[in-house]
């Protein structure tokens, strides 16, 4: 059976849902929702530590599986894969876990120690750079960059998780690597 098909399948038809036991129903359609969502569940965990990188990543992709499970039934395999429709899902859910987040953060006591610097290692400190560059870019664009360099997703997937055309992708993905060379000092010499 093919898994982007499985919901499409369960919500026209099959086998008739009077003539199973209720438990014996919800068991099946778990295991056809787990197994159908199961080749995703990397890319939405790299997903969500891109987006909230100060949120438990585990519970971000938990809370977009509540909410696909919940969604299912509407989901519809013409409109794009189950990794795009389940990466849009698991990015707004990374969204709101960052703003929580930041709506719990605290005043620090104006005598707390200063955070170490980081180790002396250059590509640490070069990561550093560049993840704090990627937090200043606008949210669009912060997005693209996740989903296309972190994620690894084609321009084609970013775009339909992203809602819009390649055309797009590219053109924000452009931008966006001019604005962090603009932000890391770089210059096209």
């Amino acid at each position: 059976m093919d898994v982007d098909s499985a919901p499409v399948s369960r919500a026209s038809g099959g086998t008739p849902e009077s003539s199973r036991e209720p438990s014996e129903t919800v068991h099946r359609e778990e295991d056809g929702f787990a197994d159908w969502a199961r080749p995703s569940l990397l890319a939405m965990t790299r997903l969500a530590r891109r987006v909230a990188p100060d949120a438990e990543s585990e519970d971000v992709v938990q809370e977009a599986l509540t909410r696909a499970w919940l969604k299912w039934p509407q989901y519809d395999a013409r409109r794009g894969t189950a990794t795009t429709w389940l990466l849009a899902i698991t990015a707004d859910q990374a969204r709101a876990a960052r703003r929580a987040r930041v709506r719990r953060l605290r005043v620090v006591a104006v005598d707390a120690a200063a955070p170490t610097s980081l180790a002396e290692s250059p590509d640490l400190a070069r990561d550093a750079d560049l993840d704090a560059a990627i937090r200043r870019l606008p949210p669009r664009q912060r997005l693209a960059v996740d989903l296309y360099y972190f994620v690894g997703l084609p321009v084609e997937q970013t775009a339909a998780v992203m809602g819009c055309t390649a055309g797009t992708v590219k053109s924000t993905l452009h931008d966006a690597r001019g604005r962090l060379r603009l932000l890391l000092g770089e210059t096209d010499d």
